[in-house]
């Protein structure tokens, strides 16, 4: 490949990437928000059922691994793209 074609295709791919790490920011926000009120509403389960929520709390511990992921992606740490462009985490 031409070396003009190459810094063509380059920085295309950085503009992607970018447009993708503008979108996982947005994604983040959405999710910290989630994350509150998730807290929000196990802290209420737990004060009156005195025991925490099964399902928040497993929904809890996938949404830390995609926040982990997205945080990777973001800071460029990894080039692997968390959820939707790969499963949901599963956390057991």
């Amino acid at each position: 490949m031409e070396p003009e074609k190459q810094q063509d295709a380059d920085k295309r791919g950085v503009w992607k990437r970018g447009l993708l790490m503008l979108l996982f920011a947005v994604a983040f926000a959405i999710a910290q928000a989630l994350l509150s009120l998730l807290a929000i509403v196990q802290f209420l389960w737990l004060l009156f059922a005195s025991e925490p929520n099964p399902f928040l709390l497993r929904f809890g511990r996938s949404l830390s691994v995609w926040f982990a992921d997205a945080a990777r992606f973001l800071s460029c740490a990894t080039d692997e793209m968390p959820f939707p462009w790969k499963s949901w985490p599963d956390t057991g």
